[in-house]
């Protein structure tokens, strides 16, 4: 049965009637109001449709944080279009693979990207770019907003994986719906209290953590462009925000901050840490300022929660991801045999809900290797439940390295580094690094006596990875080990890299 109300955009709409004067989003020193937001929506929608978007097809944001992403979403979503986020930190030929592999009809980009979009243009399939700043003509009416479906597409969220090529995650407007039934039924955001927004928002996290529900329940979100830990302190203190969502190096990065002792932090009831392993230690220094650091656990399939811990078990239990989500279910397998595992045995964690992804973007050996015929979907994740029902993270089944919050797939970076000139073979692992949690060391097999420099590398992938997947330090190796199928031995070169880093070259 298809409704309005199941699109953000009739929420905002709906709220701008009922106190249209009320903050919708304060971004630096600019305050746009329901009633504001809703006009800048639909004239969106209007231009996009003269363009000729119409219901179903892909929409693409490019650019950081920032009032445009969230009317370039909700326009979409008046139009009954599909809403494609791209991640800001892509290299050009990334950002051409988001934008053909979606069929992207249009995209929208902020003014700084022009270059980008002018060398990409002819290599992908988009018919309109829409960039910031240009003139439009005269905008026409727009249409009436579309009544969607539970089952249609409101995102679609394109995440690294261990084929090196990213995916494009279908994230219905059931699944983001249901994400949010989930968390007000067990977060204290507070009707209509401000969220504050700095994660990207093209990670699912960012987006529809808190700043989607936060928006659709006519609260305020407090979006902030790019991380500044002095500026994020200030936000709280000011606006008294409520809830928001970062990773582990971010609230560190607050914490270091001198004015982190000295802000009132009293507003803060739904502090949720996720995105990559937290340190014991970190939700204890919040705990020490009355601030419970909630952990969670998700993924962008997953929309994002699966587990939440409850403020009132943070100091008990700091290592654990919490219980699953209401409307949720987790269950542990044997990775070997597929069959569920007993309380406390590690395993493969799976997820089935009405938040879960039903499949991947024109993929589907993607999705058959990961959702079975029951629903349940297997995140590669390696943990397990405890008698309480409690979940802990254990490590990943896959390879994926997460630095600051960003997945990054090995895959990707070797099929770049074996084009450098010399290199016979190459791995990249991940790395523990204080700052960013992990970050990629490739191990390198080289023809010339004289192994590449660490600078010469960075910049000959510099066109075709984002800075955060470019290897941080490089270690060369006269063979890479392997197992008895002959694939890369990663244990083994993680052991390697480990014993020979510290006397190599490495970027801070």
């Amino acid at each position: 049965m298809k409704q309005q109300w199941m699109s953000p955009a009739t929420a905002v709409r709906r709220w701008a009637g009922i106190s249209g004067s009320a903050p919708a989003v304060i971004y630096d020193d600019e305050t746009i109001t329901f009633a504001e937001l809703d006009d800048r929506v639909r004239r969106s929608a209007a231009v996009l449709a003269a363009g000729g978007v119409r219901a179903g097809d892909r929409v693409a944001y490019l650019g950081l944080n920032s009032p445009l992403f969230l009317e370039t979403l909700l326009a979409a979503a008046h139009l009954g279009a599909t809403f494609v986020p791209v991640n800001f930190r892509l290299a050009p030929d990334e950002v051409a693979y988001v934008l053909g592999h979606s069929g992207c009809h249009s995209v929208v980009a902020e003014d700084g990207y022009r270059e980008l979009i002018d060398g990409i243009a002819g290599a992908v399939p988009v018919r309109r770019f829409h960039v910031e700043g240009d003139d439009a003509g005269p905008v026409p009416e727009p249409p009436e907003p579309a009544v969607v479906d539970a089952g249609d597409v409101a995102v679609l969220m394109y995440t690294s994986g261990t084929t090196g090529r990213p995916k494009g995650v279908v994230l219905t407007y059931g699944n983001l719906w249901w994400n949010q039934a989930n968390v007000h039924a067990t977060i204290d955001i507070r009707p209509r209290a401000a969220t504050l927004a700095v994660a990207p928002l093209f990670h699912i996290g960012g987006l529809n953590a808190f700043t989607l529900g936060v928006l659709c329940r006519g609260g305020a979100v407090v979006l902030r462009r790019s991380f500044d830990p002095d500026a994020c302190l200030r936000d709280i203190e000011r606006y008294g925000v409520a809830s928001t969502f970062m990773v582990p190096t971010m609230f560190a990065a607050l914490l270091r901050s001198e004015r982190f002792a000295g802000t009132d932090l009293s507003s803060l009831t739904a502090a949720v840490v996720a995105g990559a392993p937290v340190p014991a230690s970190l939700v204890t220094d919040y705990a020490d300022r009355g601030v419970a650091l909630q952990q969670a656990w998700g993924l962008t399939e997953t929309a994002p929660f699966a587990t939440y811990l409850p403020p009132h078990l943070v100091r008990e239990h700091p290592a654990s991801a919490g219980f699953a989500m209401p409307f949720s279910e987790v269950r542990v397998i044997s990775p070997e045999t597929g069959r569920p595992v007993g309380a406390g045995v590690a395993g493969e964690l799976c997820v089935r809900g009405p938040n879960v992804t039903r499949e991947y973007w024109d993929d589907p050996r993607a999705t058959a290797a990961v959702i079975d015929a029951d629903g349940w979907f297997r995140t590669g994740d390696l943990g397990y439940v405890d008698e309480q029902g409690l979940c802990y993270i254990v490590d990943r089944l896959s390879d994926l390295i997460i630095s600051g919050g960003e997945n990054i797939s090995p895959a990707e970076i070797e099929r770049v580094l074996i084009r450098f000139p010399g290199v016979r073979d190459v791995a990249v692992v991940g790395v523990a690094d204080p700052t960013w949690g992990e970050v990629p060391v490739a191990a390198l097999c080289h023809a010339d006596a004289e192994p590449p420099t660490l600078d010469a590398v960075r910049s000959f992938v510099a066109d075709h990875l984002g800075r955060f997947k470019r290897p941080a330090a490089l270690v060369s190796l006269p063979a890479l080990p392997r197992n008895g199928s002959g694939k890369i031995d990663r244990s083994a070169v993680r052991a390697r890299v480990a014993a020979t880093l510290p006397t190599e070259s490495r970027i801070p």
